[in-house]
């Protein structure tokens, strides 16, 4: 069993910066696949980010050039740097964690087997 607590949501204005982060458990974390995904009100979960156990990221086309993925597997804790903010970023936030690290399709939530309860990100125009 896997338990993902994402921290670091909030208000913030057009143009500015958040970094969210995910604690995971588990002995096991840096063979994970880690990803960010987000669901804004009356819109389907789509993908942010993603980062596998090697280290290679991939990103949603929105997000691209202002958000960044990082891992401390130390830590184990998975970081989303969001800068340049826009209204349009506004939504929850959820951390995922592919535990086999599938290495195929990461921008699909269903090659994810853990969540998080997510955090609300607004960006205020």
């Amino acid at each position: 069993q896997v338990q993902l607590v994402e921290s670091g949501g909030g208000l913030v204005q057009a143009g500015g910066s958040l970094r969210l982060s995910c604690a995971a458990s588990g002995r096991t974390f840096s063979r994970y696949r880690m990803g960010w995904f987000r669901q804004a009100p009356g819109k389907d979960r789509e993908f942010v980010a993603a980062i596998r156990w090697s280290g290679r990221t991939y990103y949603a086309d929105s997000v691209e050039g202002r958000f960044t993925i990082s891992r401390d597997n130390a830590k184990n804790t998975v970081d989303l740097q969001m800068n340049s903010l826009k209204s349009e970023d506004t939504a929850v936030y959820y951390c995922a964690a592919d535990t086999a690290d599938s290495g195929t399709y990461p921008s699909y939530s269903f090659t994810y087997d853990y969540w998080g309860q997510g955090t609300q990100v607004t960006v205020s125009s």
